[in-house]
Parts: structure tokens; sequence; C-alpha cells
């Protein structure tokens, strides 16, 4: 049967633009009352009996029965063989991406993320102390797929940062499982294991890692058990269950984001051949049926033609049913008055990715104010940002652009203020406190500061 995707297609000179427009962009991210609930029954229980709980939802989630939570927990060596067992190629791409990731880290931590201090005219020392997280955990996800890419993403800035534990938890479920969407039965000892996502950790400097996913793993990081450490913050993602888990233990620990289905925008005035865009569409789609595609361009002819590549190229894709129900579900080709008004509705989404394709990107640019990140030009597709551009590629969704970032080596640290008050410096400093911590009936506040008047 020949699979067909249809983006819908919106104009804004109809009438109907915004309602389709809005309707398009609705997505919920309330979870499931059902999973919400079994989430809490899993955190509770985790918290309760530790590794005895950590094992048994194991064994009924991923189909791994293990013995005991050593059994579960990956050696160094381990990586290392899994990082030399792979084939060239690989090893070399693993550390040409960790290393161009590392660098545009290492630039970022000095732009604003060291301890820095300045006085001012009467001698008073102010200014900031940067220091790293104790110990992170990182999320890697498992089951239908593997994401070696997403560990380095996640790790690397982490160590950059000079987190001194780095902890990888992992699902590695029995084919026919729960988290590979059969029926949970656990018949095996051990699990599916990703060798290049065991390399990628011995690359990016992971201390401890375990074959554990899903709600309890989070649990397990956020609680701490008797072998797994908690951890002050929790970064990667992960499905319903791990996004539920993530929200119910912040506050406990820190964490990155709950991140939504992934999306793409592109901006085209038609100078880019169709196939790259289409392929650019397919990117986002090929990950699941709730991935968002969409073009914004103001030439119907281009978009027309777009669509022909799509109709074209979309057979001899292996996960060409994905995309068909992804671009047909969620997709868009939006044909626009001008450039102007196509970056003017880019902000309005506040992307995950956003594909300036272009003769002159520069030109727009200035125009784009909320996108999680900017691809600019027709040779940079968001592949290149997914694997091995350098920027980090966990990306804030959902319109969660307009107020959040990437994940960086400020997601790794934390900022202490530093003031050193000077006797001089106290004279006048101490005369304002006093004043308005008398407004506030705080009196010994007040007194406080008027004890170092002269």
């Amino acid at each position: 049967m020949k699979l067909i995707a249809a983006p819908a297609r919106l104009s804004t000179a109809r009438a109907d633009f915004e309602q389709d427009f809005a309707q398009r962009l609705h997505w919920s991210a309330d979870t499931d009352a059902a999973i919400e609930q079994r989430v809490a029954d899993i955190l509770a229980d985790v918290r309760a009996r530790g590794d005895v709980a950590v094992l048994e939802y194991t064994a009924r989630f991923d189909g791994v029965q293990a013995p005991d939570m050593a059994a579960l927990e990956l050696k160094a060596d381990e990586l290392k063989v899994a990082f030399d067992g792979l084939p060239a190629d690989q090893r070399e791409a693993l550390q040409a991406a960790a290393a161009r990731i590392r660098r545009y880290h290492e630039w970022q931590k000095t732009q604003g993320g060291e301890t820095a201090t300045y006085r001012d005219e009467d001698g008073t020392l102010l200014g900031q102390k940067v220091t790293p997280l104790d110990r992170v955990g990182i999320y890697v996800p498992g089951g239908k797929a593997a994401y070696p890419s997403s560990l380095l993403m996640n790790a690397i800035p982490a160590h950059v940062a000079g987190v001194a534990e780095i902890i990888m938890v992992m699902p590695t479920p029995v084919r026919g499982s729960v988290a590979t969407g059969g029926t949970g039965t656990a018949t095996a000892a051990g699990g599916e294991r990703n060798e290049l996502v065991l390399a990628a950790a011995h690359v990016a400097g992971v201390t401890r890692a375990f074959t554990i996913g899903g709600a309890q793993a989070i649990g397990a990081l956020a609680y701490g058990t008797a072998t797994i450490p908690k951890v002050d913050k929790i970064t990667g993602p992960g499905n319903a269950y791990v996004a539920s888990a993530k929200k119910r233990v912040f506050g406990q620990v820190g964490i990155d984001m709950i991140a939504g289905p992934s999306e793409i925008l592109v901006l085209a005035d038609g100078s880019t051949p169709p196939d790259w865009v289409a392929m650019d569409l397919f990117s986002q789609a090929e990950h699941d049926e709730l991935a968002q595609s969409i073009l914004l361009c103001p030439d119907a002819a281009y978009i027309d033609a777009v669509q022909a590549a799509i109709d074209r190229l979309l057979p001899d894709m292996p996960r060409a049913e994905i995309i068909a129900k992804s671009l047909t579900g969620r997709g868009a080709l939006i044909l626009t008055k001008d450039m102007e008004e196509a970056c003017a509705i880019a902000n309005r989404i506040a992307p995950e990715h956003l594909e300036v394709s272009s003769r002159d990107p520069r030109r727009w640019e200035p125009l784009l104010r909320h996108a999680g990140a900017i691809f600019l030009g027709a040779y940079t597709s968001e592949s290149l940002g997914d694997y091995c551009a350098g920027p980090n590629h966990v990306l804030p969704t959902s319109g969660t652009a307009r107020f959040s970032s990437p994940l960086s080596v400020y997601d790794f640290q934390k900022r202490s203020s530093l003031i050193e008050v000077s006797a001089r410096g106290v004279q006048a400093l101490g005369r304002i406190a006093s004043v308005l911590a008398h407004g506030e009936g705080l009196q010994a506040h007040a007194r406080a500061a008027e004890m170092r008047l002269k």
C-alpha cells in the first residue's frame, strides 16, 4: 500500500489561517492520569525499598532478570572494550564529535562561566563564584532506539563544567519487553546493549553506568539507593514515564527540561534544492508520529516542488510509515506573504530546530528571536547539529524556546554571589539598608547594619 504524507497547506492570506495555525501547533504536555499514578507508585517504592524495588521493576518492564545491582552496573573496562571493538570509522566519528562538542563547551565556559570579581570606588568587592555540581545523573534512552549522540551531548558539558561524578542510566530491555513494545515477559538474564552507546560513555568520561531505565531509574538517581548514589541534577530525554518521573522529583534534584516531541521549522526563500528541504523535514518526522515538521515560504511554486519531493523520496525511507503519519498529522507547508512574515511566524512558534534555508541567511537571522538552535544557510542541515557541529542538541521544545535555552556548561554549574564590603563602603550601604529594613519592620536587619556605622 502506498504511503501518503500530506502536511496541511496553510496561507497567511486566508481568513481561517489563525484558527488552522493554532490547531496545528496544539500539543498537550499533560500526561495520562494512569501514567502519573503508576509513576508516583514506582517512585514511592524506589524511595522506600531502594535496590530491591529497582531490580523488580527492571525485571518487570525491561525483562532483565538480575540477581543483584552489581549485575546491572557496567564496568569501565566494558566501556573500553566496547569502544575498542567498534569499526574504525565509528571510533573516529565518536572521537571527532566528542572533540568538537568539548571544544565548543570549553569555549562557552570562558564566556561568563568563570568566577570573577571587581571592586567599586570605595573598595567593596562584588562578583560571582562559579562552582560545578558534585554529581549528576545522565539518562540515555533505550528500547526502540539508542542514541550515543545524546550521551555525548549530556555528559561532555558536565565533564567540561568540572562535575566530579557522572552517573549514567540506560535501559537495556529484552526484545519483546514493555520497553520495546512487547509483553514484558522477563525470561533473559540480560537485555540488549548498544555497543556504540557504551563506547560513547567511555569517550565522554562517564564515572559509573547502570543498565536500568524508566521511572525507577529516575527515582534511584533522585533519592539514592544502597548502590546508586543520589545525584544533584538529572538530564537526558526519555519516554512519558521518564518525563513524568522527572517532574515529580524536581525540587529533590534539579532537572534539565521536560522535552516534548521533536520539531523542525524551515524558512525557505526557494533557492535550496527542494529535495534537501524535503529530507530535512523527514529528519524530524522520522523520530515519531508526534514530531512536527513545518515549512514557511513565500513561493507557492517552491512549496509545490517540496511536496513533489516528499512524494518521490518517501517510499525509499526505512521509517516511511512514521514519517508519513508525522507529516500528515502535525506537518505543514505554509505560504507566507514574504520572508519577513515567515520570520514573525517563526518567532511565534519558537521551534526546537530552525533552518534558514536562504541565499542570504544572515539577512533574516536578526529577525529571529525564539528558537532552540538556528541553522544558517542551505548547507547547514539540522542533522549536523544533532551529531557533530559542536553546540548542544538538547534543545527546548513545544514553544519553550521563548524562555529557555539549550543544555550547556551552565546547566552543570551554579553561582554564588561574592560580597566583601569595605569599612568605607558600609557607611553608605549601612544607612540605605537601615532605612529599608525599618520600612519592612525588620529591626534586627536595621540594627545589624547600624552597628557597623561610625
